[in-house]
């Protein structure tokens, strides 16, 4: 999966949480998407997204939290 689809990913992910969750879907995302994430550039995603820019820094949270949590 390249940038520009794991982007688009992001963006429904974003979109469509619940108003009081949008970050911990960011989060989430990071989780989910951490193998194609690391085969991507992480500036890449969020631009593509078309979320702000400093997501970057909530998205690199969801990463590093994949190494110690899974999705139910």
């Amino acid at each position: 999966m390249d940038a520009s689809q794991l982007g688009k990913l992001l963006k429904d992910s974003y979109e469509n949480a619940p108003k009081t969750e949008k970050v911990t879907m960011i989060h989430l995302f990071g989780i989910k998407y951490f193998d194609e994430i690391k085969q991507s550039n992480i500036s890449q995603i969020i631009e593509a997204s078309g979320i702000h820019s400093t997501y970057r820094t909530e998205l690199g949270k969801g990463i590093k939290l994949a190494k110690y949590v899974s999705v139910k």
